[in-house]
């Protein structure tokens, strides 16, 4: 064995005892240590990054100026990598640092299912926010499972079941929702039925002052229109487990020669996408988005969203604005990958498109006033389903639950 090789080798011994040690510490801690009810553990995306519903309850406690009565901290797999404002404390997921606050925390607020060995103290409240009104099935309404390789529906199911044991409050974004998440995920807590705290900005923030700095902060061009391009992962496309391939059939060749003198097309990745495709033949067209920029921010400064089957449509609907479905492989996702909830072509707002051609000749015919008149009475009634419950509030609900007996 070469030197190399005995000092790699030697490296995972180390790091695997570490991280046993640290899990056997961790479970005796949680028999020791009680849980404080000013401290408040948040993870985003499995600790991927600063986003989602738990960064606006974060900044929401930020704007009430509460950061010393509450001691918040973010879990993240790369500390070092992630900025967050205020004097929150960053910790590395899985490590020794992390493990204390998961047992002292009086709050944990997460948007996925947490790690498999976490304990959580009867004390500790719990709030599930979730990621996103369902579209595609979820957990126990899975019938089969290709994700990273994984096909084990059974064990899938199980370690669901086992996870949401725990969640002792889950957030829903309208009554569709609740049914499904109670059933879906074997859920027996309370269901919150508040809105998405992410989405309190497209409400209270939706005026040209505020999305004329997003575009500034973003250095985004501002005589053009802005194509927001937001899909959703592949299960069965992937580099390794939790990291997915970018995928889709788009032509952007044609896009930008078609498109490029009106609009500019932002391409956002999903968070478990990991990609890095060189776009500099298309600097002046394509904006290929930091995994930093929060896409609520986008949504508010895009003209138009294209999406597939990713729950951004819900989202996006706040604003009223025209959203396209570029669904290439429609009937292979919903019978090989995902089954749906609803029907998509009864639903959504906005046309479905399965070739590049097909979703230009839809954007450049776009008018506002067509598209209302067309889309208008389907939009009513997906707004009144699917944001049913986002009324700008949500971050302050959650604060107050947080709150209350502290």
């Amino acid at each position: 064995m070469d030197k190399k090789t005995l000092i790699k080798d030697l490296k995972f011994i180390i790091l695997t005892c570490a991280k046993y040690s640290a899990r056997a510490l961790y479970h005796i801690g949680t028999h020791v240590l009680s849980p404080k009810d000013n401290i408040i553990l948040f993870e985003s995306s499995n600790g991927r990054n600063y986003t989602g519903n738990p960064r606006y309850v974060y900044e929401e406690i930020l704007n009430q100026g509460l950061e010393n009565e509450l001691k918040c901290v973010w879990v993240f797999m790369h500390p070092e990598a992630q900025k967050i404002p205020g004097n929150g404390i960053k910790v590395k997921r899985s490590y020794f640092k992390f493990l204390y606050y998961a047992i002292v925390s009086g709050a944990w607020v997460f948007d996925s299912r947490h790690l498999y060995y976490l304990k959580k103290n009867k004390k500790t409240k719990y709030i599930q926010t979730w990621h996103g009104t369902p579209l595609k099935k979820l957990g126990l309404d899975m019938d089969y499972i290709d994700m990273s390789g994984n096909q084990d529906i059974e064990k899938y199911h199980d370690e669901f079941i086992k996870n949401s044991a725990d969640w002792q409050y889950l957030i829903s974004q309208n009554s569709y929702s609740s049914e499904i998440f109670k059933r879906a995920f074997a859920f027996n807590g309370e269901m919150l039925e508040i809105g998405y705290p992410r989405n309190d900005i497209l409400i209270n923030n939706n005026n040209a002052d505020y999305i004329d700095k997003i575009k500034s902060k973003f250095n985004l061009p501002k005589d053009k229109k802005l194509i927001l391009y937001a899909p959703t992962w592949r299960d069965n496309e992937y580099y390794q487990k939790g990291e997915y391939k970018f995928a889709t059939e788009m032509d952007f060749d044609a896009m930008k020669e078609a498109l490029s003198d009106e609009y500019s097309l932002i391409v956002k990745y999903h968070y478990l996408v990991k990609e890095n495709i060189d776009w500099k033949k298309y600097d002046d067209f394509v904006i290929e988005c930091d995994a930093e920029w929060d896409i609520q921010e986008l949504y508010l400064i895009s003209d138009v969203l294209i999406t597939d089957y990713s729950s951004v449509m819900f989202d996006y609907a706040i604003l009223r604005r025209p959203m396209m479905f570029f669904a290439y492989d429609l009937e292979h996702y919903k019978d090989s990958l995902r089954d749906f909830y609803f029907d998509m072509f009864e639903e959504v707002p906005g046309p479905i498109v399965k070739s590049t051609e097909k979703l230009i000749e839809e954007i450049k015919k776009l008018k506002v006033e067509d598209y209302e008149l067309k889309y208008g009475q389907k939009y009513d009634d997906f707004q009144n389903k699917y944001n049913e419950f986002d009324k700008g509030i949500a971050s302050k609900t959650i604060i107050e639950l947080i709150r209350k007996g502290n």
